[in-house]
Formats: structure tokens, sequence, C-alpha cells
């Protein structure tokens, strides 16, 4: 019984795995971690570190962080930590960090998520691009063949169309830095067929045609779709739905923060599944991660980041090359 709970954990996390273990064969990023004031937040930081896949610069009140530190026994002997007085200032001074070129991604501590997304989009010393802001959630949902990306399901609460244009790229994006071979984008509503009474069912059928047009690329795209026809063949089947991407997407595209923030709980809490956070849209890629993350999940938002960094490096490089 205990051999076969221990092989049932191992392929709970089985793509987790795999995501950390091509991660470390990348280059260790450097991360500044904003206010790691708790233990779960700079333990995860910690043992990411441990594991070789960052090298975090931890910002926040000097002190207090070493004293958690201590009392947990963790090892932060060598690490850099930056002395702020206040999770505001923490927020500020982690994106400075950015700002200077110092470090290649964002770490999320016990700060308020506002806080530090605050001084990523402040118009003075902020780190934004011309893209939107967007979260991603790289699910590993037990029983599912592969990874589901999931957005946006924590940072915009109700995207224009042309806004979800840019959340659907982040993500296409974020999938060929993980190594997805062929992007399968879902573009979800409540429904598989155009309504004009069901507004998600209209901007779905405009993404495709944006799609069509070179406005959205990387992907096959097709919307809307319902949640089952998304990803179960057999669903597909039965509604005679004829796609690449029906029964076998791989990125769920939700048409508001509320459906995505229910649909990616829904799957941790009824289904098991763990989820890794990450932003897209700004300078660095930023890890999101909760109190609630197990360690795995923790050192698998570490890894993507990872893997995103790593993609725009070599990005650039063929850019000039």
């Amino acid at each position: 019984m205990a051999e076969q709970a221990e092989q049932g954990a191992s392929l709970r996390h089985e793509k987790y795995n795999r995501l950390i273990a091509t991660a470390k064969n990348e280059t260790t990023i450097e991360v500044a971690v904003a206010h790691p004031c708790d233990l779960v937040s700079l333990t995860g930081a910690i043992e990411a570190k441990e594991l070789g896949l960052i090298e975090p610069i931890l910002v926040g009140p000097a002190d207090r962080i070493r004293q958690i530190a201590s009392r947990a026994g963790l090892n932060i002997e060598g690490v850099q930590v930056v002395n702020a007085t206040h999770s505001h200032e923490s927020a500020a001074k982690a994106v400075e960090l950015v700002s200077a070129g110092k470090v290649e991604a964002l770490m999320k501590g016990s700060l308020h998520t506002d806080e530090l997304m605050g001084a990523v989009v402040s118009k003075q010393a902020g780190i934004r691009t011309s893209r939107r802001i967007s979260h991603c959630f790289v699910m590993d949902v037990p029983n599912h063949p592969e990874a589901l990306i999931i957005t946006d399901a924590a940072i915009n609460i109700a995207p224009t169309l042309e806004e979800k244009a840019d959340i659907i790229q982040n993500a296409i994006d974020l999938a060929h830095a993980l190594g997805v071979e062929e992007v399968r984008v879902a573009i979800l509503s409540a429904m598989e067929t155009v309504n004009s009474k069901v507004p998600s069912t209209i901007e779905a059928a405009a993404l495709c045609k944006m799609a069509d047009r070179g406005q959205i690329t990387g992907a096959i795209l097709e919307g809307p779709l319902a949640l089952d026809n998304a990803i179960s063949p057999e669903a597909a089947e039965i509604k005679k739905i004829v796609s690449p991407v029906a029964g076998h997407a791989n990125v769920l595209a939700v048409p508001d923060l509320e459906a995505g923030n229910m649909l990616a709980k829904s799957l941790s809490f009824l289904a098991g599944a763990d989820a890794a956070g990450i932003v897209l849209g700004a300078r660095v890629p930023i890890i999101l991660t909760s109190r609630a993350d197990s360690v795995i999940t923790r050192l698998a938002s570490c890894a993507v980041a990872v893997l995103v960094a790593a993609a725009r490096r070599k990005a650039a490089a063929a850019s000039i090359g």
C-alpha cells in the first residue's frame, strides 16, 4: 500500500518533475524576491536555490529575514539581502533591481500581490512593456495527459477584446518557452456556438479571426468552446466539432477573471491539481506564489520563470545574429 501511494504521488507530479528537470538544464537566473518575510516564501526561494534553479536576492527587512531563516534552520549564508523597511519599499527595490538589469525575474514573497504589481506597473519606475500584463496558471491536473495553461485568472478582471489578444499571445509565448510543440488555444465560453446574447462567444470568434489575419501568432485558436468540448475528445465528437483544438486544448483562455479563478480553484480543490503561477508581459517574468502552494508547485513556478528567461535570451541572441 505504501509503495502504491508513493508511486501515485510520483505520477501526480510527473509533469512538474519533467518541467523542473528541463529548467535545471538552463542557466540559473538571478531573482529578486520581494519581502520574503514568512517561512513559506523564504523557504520556497531557498529550496529553489538549492535545486539550482535560481540565485535569489532577498529584498526586505534584513534583520527579520535573518531571524526567520535562523529559527527555521535555513542556510542563507552567501545570499544577498537588500534591506527595505516595509513591504511597499521591498516591492519598489525589487523592481529597481530589474530596471538596473541585475535580475532576470521577480518573485512574490509575503506581501500582497497588489503591492508588488503596483510597483511593476508604476509609470515612474515600473517595468511595463507595450504588451498587456497577464497571469498564467500552469496546471498539473491528475489523469490529464499534459499540463494545462489557464489565463487570465489573477490580474485582468474584465479584459477587452484587444487585451484578450495580448493575454492569449502571452500564453502562447509561454507555451513555446515550455517546449510545447503545437499550441492549441481554446477560447472558452458557456457554449460552443456564437450567440449575440453572450458577448464572450462573439469575442471568441473575433479572436479566431484575428489569428487568421496574423494579429495573434504561434498557435491554433478555436472558439467559442465550452470547457467539456475543449478538453474532452468524446464531448467534442458528440457535439460534432471538427477541429485540432476541440478535445485537445493545452491553453484555456477564459472570458474573465471570475471564470478563470473558479476554474483554476475547482481543478485544485476538487481534482487535486497543482497550479504554478507566472505573470507575463513585463520586462521579466514574475513568479506569483500562494501560501497554500505545495513545495513542488513553488519549485515549478520557479522552473517556469527559468524557461521563460531562457527563451527570451535565445530570442534576443537570434535577433542580434
